[in-house]
């Protein structure tokens, strides 16, 4: 019986994984600020996600696909053009491709300070 339980126990986990797959929103304008493609170190790049699948355009303007990992999906993406994945922080703010590219999320400058008189 406690076969059982524990068999029931680990199947109720891996479908809780798959359930929560791709939790965060990558969305948004990212910058690269390591291995970037020519150079372009600091260039915009852009993510746009709909669902689970995301629409990426690097720093150097190439679009490609991309989903969640198979193997990881709440921790990894898999880009389709390149062949190869990236890992993203819980929040959303860094990425780190196999590559060794990294990119930022970009939040804008900051607000301006209010002076009071």
């Amino acid at each position: 019986m406690r076969t059982i339980s524990l068999a029931v126990g680990m199947l109720a986990a891996v479908a809780a994984t798959g359930a929560s797959a791709q939790s965060v929103n990558l969305s948004g304008k990212y910058k690269c600020t390591q291995m970037c493609r020519m150079g372009l170190v600091g260039n915009p790049a852009y993510i746009t996600q709909n669902g689970p699948e995301l629409n990426l355009l690097n720093e150097a303007g190439e679009p490609s696909r991309a989903w969640p990992d198979w193997f990881a999906p709440a921790t990894r993406i898999w880009i389709e053009r390149y062949d190869y994945g990236a890992v993203y922080s819980p929040d959303g703010m860094l990425i780190q491709f196999d590559n060794g590219t990294i990119w930022e999320r970009d939040l804008g400058p900051p607000p301006p300070l209010r002076r009071r008189g």
